[in-house]
């Protein structure tokens, strides 16, 4: 997995491309450091797969995010991707666009 990271104005955006599973869940954990974000932003357009494992770190984003009263949205998730968001029922929890 590849994670592209752009911080602009309070926005983070992190691109990432291949499979975010156990083996690579700890890079994007590490990489989501949101001292001083108002809005975080996941580019999903490369991702190919996501685990559980992943979720969970998409979960703890979610909810640092929520408790500063910030913004979390998941962009441009594959149908596979998104499928497993539906499946979980997580696409009630996040903004998926």
């Amino acid at each position: 997995m590849t994670i592209d990271k752009k911080l602009d104005n309070g926005k983070l955006t992190l691109a990432l491309a291949g499979r975010l599973d156990t083996n690579t869940s700890p890079e994007l954990e590490a990489a989501v450091q949101l001292d001083g974000v108002q809005e975080l932003v996941f580019d999903f357009a490369g991702l190919e797969y996501i685990a559980s494992s992943g979720l969970r770190v998409l979960l703890s984003a979610q909810k640092t995010m929520s408790a500063k009263g910030g913004r979390m949205l998941v962009a441009n998730p594959n149908e596979m991707v998104r499928g497993v968001f539906e499946v979980t029922g997580l696409d009630g929890i996040f903004t998926i666009a």
